[in-house]
């Protein structure tokens, strides 16, 4: 496996397996990698001749500073995760690297980036759509490799990719959770030992809002869901939707559509996480 730093290498890099025909699978990371982010590359790994990692926390996809500062980085962990998993080139950039100059394009998809996510954080999609759709351009891989739990990232990054008409296979993978069910997340290093016992009550709580759901109504699911959550200890609902999958817009009823999901926010001490589960799908 081989680690670069700049566009001029990737290239360089690529350009050789490229030449002979090897298609290229492509996972975009933002660092401190684990068994969800490997699981990515090892698919990558299976379905592709060559796979490509990048490294990098992208400052323009933070509204809060200091959720930008305090985010973890690990490349030396990362970069022996990913040579475990079967990556072929890690792409580690400075943020001059990606950025020589200010990245003043706008980007729109309403009306699936303006809920949820889009709504609590604004301007976060602009910035995720600014960096991959750099990284695309850099890589142009064949296929790029996103896990299904930032679930409204992926959608929005389909809708780019279809916009802008970029060749690429989106390819979304399920959610991987540790053994007690939480969801696996960068942040989930920086939860003290009080709050990681807190937080399982998200992925609990959705879990038995699936049982819940089978006989209530999509209202009575959410009111449960949003007790639940703000009952548990250490826990501050930020926002639960359930909504139709395809277009992340709010369902009123079951029968609404074949493809339901709710997606979760949920502060445990001052850590933000997310997590989704399907209700419904075809």
């Amino acid at each position: 496996m081989k680690v670069v730093h700049t566009v001029k290498e990737l290239r360089e890099a690529l350009a050789v397996e490229k030449s002979l025909g090897k298609k290229v699978g492509f996972v975009p990371t933002m660092g401190a990698l684990h068994k969800g982010h490997a699981s990515l590359v090892k698919r990558s790994a299976e379905e592709n001749d060559v796979t490509v990692a990048s490294v990098f926390v992208n400052p323009t996809q933070f509204n809060d500073a200091k959720d930008l500062e305090k985010y973890p980085r690990t490349l030396e962990a990362d970069c022996e995760l990913l040579q475990t998993y079967g990556a072929t080139l890690v792409f580690a950039p400075s943020v001059d690297e990606v950025y020589p100059e200010p990245d003043t394009r706008q980007f729109s998809y309403a009306p699936i980036d303006t809920v949820m996510e889009g709504k609590f954080r604004p301007g976060h999609f602009n910035g995720v759509c600014q960096v991959v759709s750099k990284l695309f351009d850099m890589v142009q891989p064949d296929a790029a490799y996103f896990g299904e739990k930032d679930f409204q990232q992926l959608a929005v990054i389909r809708a780019m990719v279809a916009d802008k008409k970029y060749g690429i296979d989106i390819v979304g993978c399920p959610i991987v959770r540790e053994d007690d069910g939480l969801a696996m997340s960068s942040r989930n290093m920086r939860l003290s030992a009080e709050d990681r016992k807190n937080a399982l009550n998200i992925s609990r709580t959705l879990f038995k809002s699936s049982t819940f759901a089978a006989d209530h109504s999509v209202r009575e699911t959410l009111e449960w869901v949003e007790k639940a959550i703000t009952a548990s200890p250490g826990l501050e609902l930020e926002y639960f939707e359930i909504v139709d999958g395809d277009t992340l817009q709010p369902v009123e009823d079951w029968g609404e559509s074949p493809y339901i999901v709710g997606c979760i926010t949920v502060f445990c001490g001052d850590v933000r996480l997310i997590d989704n589960i399907v209700y419904k799908e075809l």
